[in-house]
C-alpha cells in the first residue's frame, strides 16, 4: 500500500528536497505541498495524506496551529491524518504542545536521509516517532516547569492499575528507549515488549507512545533532569 504524504514548510527548498527524497521511495507518494498551515489544512483536506510533514514555525498559521486544525476536526470533516512535526531545533515548546494536540512525533530537519523516510513509514504504521536523543531533553524541559496539583497527583493514582513490569516498560519508554533497546534491558523479546506498551496505552487511555512519555512525566513516574536510562 503506498502512503500518501504532502508536505508543509515555507521554504521552497526544504520541500522541493524532501519531495525528492521522498517520491524515489516506491511506497511513497508525494500528493502536495504547502508553503504555510492555512495553506497545508487545505490541502490537506483536499488530497486526503497518510502523513503531514508538518514545520513548526510559518507564517499564515504556524504548524501547531495549523495540526490541531487536522486533529481535531470539525464535525463533518471525517480525514484526520498522521501529522509528524519537523523542527530546525531539538528543544521546542511548540513541539511539545504539538504532541499535546495529537502529533505522531517530531523529526529534526538536519537528520539522514534514511531517518525521515523511516520516520514517515513508522507514522504511517500507526506508531509514534520520538527521536530518543531529544525527546528526554523535550520532555523533561517542559515538564520541569510544570507546576505539581491535582492534575499530577490523579495522574499517579491512575499508575496504580499498572503491574510492576507495567510501570517498567513505561518509564524506560519516557527516557528515549526502543522497543529494542527495552527488550535488551529487561532481558525479553521485542514482541512481549510490544504486548506490555499496549497493554500499558489501554489502561492508562492513553493513544500513543508520545501521549505515554507525556504521561510519565507528568504523572510524576519520571523525574525531570534525571537522565538515567
Amino acid at each position: 500500500m503506498t502512503i500518501r504524504v504532502i508536505i508543509v514548510d515555507d521554504q521552497a527548498m526544504v520541500r522541493a528536497g524532501f519531495a525528492a527524497l521522498l517520491a524515489a521511495q516506491s511506497d511513497i507518494d508525494v500528493v502536495g505541498e504547502a508553503a504555510d498551515g492555512r495553506r497545508g489544512v487545505d490541502v490537506s483536506r483536499n488530497q486526503h495524506p497518510d502523513v503531514v510533514l508538518m514545520d513548526v514555525r510559518m507564517p499564515e498559521m504556524d504548524g501547531l496551529a495549523a495540526a490541531r486544525e487536522l486533529l481535531n476536526p470539525p464535525v463533518g470533516v471525517v480525514h484526520r491524518p498522521k501529522v509528524l512535526m519537523l523542527t530546525t531545533f531539538d528543544v521546542d515548546d511548540y513541539v511539545y504542545e504539538a504532541l499535546r494536540a495529537g502529533a505522531s512525533g517530531f523529526l529534526l530537519k538536519d537528520a539522514p536521509p534514511a531517518d525521515l523516510i523511516a520516520a514517515v513509514r513508522v507514522v504511517a504504521a500507526g506508531d509514534a516517532l520520538l527521536a530518543p536523543s531529544v525527546t528526554r531533553r523535550l520532555i523533561a524541559d517542559f515538564a520541569a516547569q510544570r507546576p505539581a496539583g491535582a492534575t499530577r497527583t490523579g495522574q499517579a493514582l491512575r499508575l496504580n492499575g499498572l503491574t510492576p513490569r507495567e510501570s517498567e516498560v513505561l518509564e524506560l519508554i519516557a527516557r528515549g528507549l526502543s522497543n529494542q533497546e527495552i527488550a535488551g534491558r529487561l532481558v525479553l523479546a521485542e514482541q512481549t515488549v510490544k504486548t506490555h506498551i499496549g497493554r500499558v496505552l489501554a489502561k492508562l487511555e492513553l493513544r500513543d507512545r508520545a501521549q505515554a512519555v507525556i504521561f510519565a512525566y507528568e504523572s510524576g513516574l519520571v523525574t525531570p533532569g534525571d537522565t538515567r536510562a
